[in-house]
């Protein structure tokens, strides 16, 4: 959620920080901060909005320092104006910090009783306050921040600046991510690589309980006792090409029309010439030893693991059970000998996600994890990695990370079939013949934008919407509702379209348009029958269906979205670039922050 970064340079750093901030937009924020050493005294400038006014501040109050600190804030404690906004002063020191400090009431408490001038309503203070404590008793920077940290419960990923020493950043994790990165003569911390990737190619990961002490010649990493530890460094590729709009207006419109490349790619890896899913190497999961599997995800990632749940239960065997990772972690799940734990995240960082996949280890379980970063705390975290190849997603809804996730649970599911013998060598050829087409069905999607585009029109003039489908197309009008309510703000549900005349239908009225998700399968009909009792009914339907179901809804006066005809294994990933569409388009049409919906965070590392 909120974004830090530091520098430890040779010129100005105020340009630099507020360009890594720029790099972290795409998490969400609603206000924005730096702090610098101006000879060796702190002084800060905040922002209430987006970077544009920090950077107006700037260019009225510059700052010259060489070291320094700055923060994008989604709020979580306290108001977002700029009394809250980070970095936090406090007598010496300035911090950053993304997280939750969970018993941040009692030790403001103490610090109130002990005298200290609390000044925002946030939980972040409390750890300046305390870090300045230490200092005032005589620690130098580095051991005063290790005499705090233990006290901290939560969540942290912090970024410590102190008056008087021009050569030192202090970074510490727990929970929340951090990365550093190294320069000649300069070093550099970041919540992630995309922050870093315009200073540096090398970038290190802290872990849990990890601290680094940043200064211009090295970067030293150092464990809750002090002990000094070693972190490998990698060398990050294409994260900095791949951050610009290109002849789009929005990330969220790019990045919808690099689904057939990037889907692309991402089966490639899983694919093999001869025609079968060939798992990367290191991948040792036998699933004929497997009896069941959870799935665990949150928002897009769990509508990407509901239609997985019907590929692993129809060509695997497996029964799948799926939970929202929030809830998880809170059941006493009955884990068994043959489960296997599956966790799918765009970032690697969703912090129910991560905070489930520890939940699921520490109980015995193997964990596999399909992620958008190789290098995220999840993928470090599991016994097996499956990576989607969908690059950078900067847009805050879930567009291409979704369609990947689906590709690579795809090929999951006709792996985990072919191994427990439910499908037949001809029948995996055939299944994998199909999915090696899907970037073409989304090529052809695309063509549909011109219609989706009248159709975001009568859309965007609506209060409500409801989406239903049948089977896989379930899950996808719930991804649907999700994206259109995510950019949009207009109010939007989704539903089994069985479970219509259970409650929803009362709503459907004239001005209530209803998107029914229904290509000709063998639930096609059942859904026809739903969508009349909503016509009888005067609500006003659009229908994404595929060119037979096109042909058979001609006479029913709904307006219809006809898609190629296509193998019906592959028809969620094509069915939802027309969702994608409609709300793009819709939201573009209300003139909303597309790729930063308000009150959103694109990774969201915060229970």
């Amino acid at each position: 959620m909120c974004g830090i970064v530091g520098v430890v340079g040779q010129g100005p750093a105020s340009a630099l920080l507020l360009d890594a901030l720029k790099r972290l937009e795409y998490r969400g924020y609603d206000s924005a901060g730096i702090a610098t050493l101006e000879d060796g005294s702190l002084t800060r400038r905040r922002a209430v909005g987006k970077l544009a006014n920090l950077k107006r501040r700037l260019d009225l109050e510059p700052l010259s320092g060489r070291i320094g600190i700055g923060h994008t804030r989604w709020a979580t404690h306290g108001r977002p104006d700029e009394t809250n906004a980070h970095p936090h002063m406090v007598d010496g020191v300035a911090i950053v910090h993304n997280g939750i400090i969970e018993n941040h009431r009692e030790l403001r408490n103490e610090l109130k009783t002990a005298g200290a001038h609390i000044t925002t309503e946030t939980d972040s203070e409390v750890v300046a306050h305390l870090v300045s404590r230490e200092l005032k008793n005589g620690y130098a920077p580095v051991a005063a921040v290790r005499q705090v940290l233990p006290r901290l419960n939560g969540t942290f990923a912090l970024a410590f600046l102190f008056e008087g020493h021009d050569d030192l950043l202090i970074g510490a994790r727990k929970g929340s991510p951090l990365a550093v990165g190294y320069g000649r003569g300069e070093m550099f911390l970041g919540s992630d690589a995309i922050a870093l990737a315009p200073l540096t190619d090398i970038v290190a990961y802290l872990e849990d309980g990890d601290l680094a002490v940043v200064t211009r010649e090295k970067i030293e990493f150092l464990d809750v006792n002090g002990e000094r530890l070693r972190r490998a460094s990698a060398r990050i590729t294409g994260a900095a090409v791949a951050v610009h709009k290109g002849e789009h207006r929005h990330f969220m419109a790019k990045e919808i029309h690099e689904q057939p490349k990037v889907v692309g790619q991402t089966l490639a890896q899983y694919i093999g010439r001869n025609g079968t899913v060939r798992l990367p190497r290191g991948v040792d999961v036998d699933f004929r030893t497997v009896d069941r599997i959870s799935i665990v995800a949150c928002g897009t990632a769990f509508y990407a693991g509901l239609i997985a749940r019907y590929w692993f239960e129809r060509y695997a065997k497996l029964p799948v059970e799926i939970d929202i990772a929030s809830e998880f972690r809170y059941r006493d799940v009955p884990f068994g000998a043959g489960n296997l734990a599956i966790f799918v995240s765009q970032s690697g960082e969703t912090a129910d996600t991560l905070a489930s996949l520890e939940f699921a280890k520490s109980s015995g379980q193997r964990v596999l994890s399909v992620v958008n970063v190789p290098t995220s705390t999840m993928a470090r975290a599991s016994h097996i990695v499956l990576p989607t190849l969908a690059g950078p997603e900067i847009g805050v809804a879930s567009t291409k990370a979704f369609t990947c996730q689906l590709a690579t649970l795809i090929c999951i599911a006709i792996a985990a079939g072919r191994s427990r013998g439910v499908l037949s060598a001809e029948e995996e050829h055939s299944l994998v013949r199909a999915v090696a087409e899907i970037p073409n069905y989304l090529a052809r999607a695309l063509e549909l934008e011109p219609k989706v585009y009248e159709l975001a029109r009568e859309i965007s003039r609506a209060r409500d919407a409801l989406f239903i489908g049948r089977g896989t197309n379930y899950p996808l009008a719930l991804e649907g509702a999700l994206k259109l309510k995510e950019v949009t703000y207009i109010h939007a549900e989704g539903y089994a379209a069985g479970e219509l005349k259970h409650g929803p239908i009362a709503l459907i009225d004239k001005g209530l348009p209803v998107i029914v998700v229904a290509p000709y399968d063998a639930m096609f009909e059942k859904t026809m029958s739903n969508m009349q009792e909503v016509i009888a009914r005067g609500g006003r339907i659009i229908l994404v269906t595929d060119q037979r179901g096109a042909s058979i809804a001609a006479s029913s006066g709904c307006s219809v979205l006809g898609l190629p005809d296509m193998p019906e294994i592959v028809a969620p990933l094509v069915l939802a670039v027309p969702l994608q569409l409609l709300a793009y388009h819709s939201a573009a049409i209300l003139g909303t922050d597309v790729d930063q919906p308000r009150n959103l965070a694109k990774s969201v590392t915060v229970e």
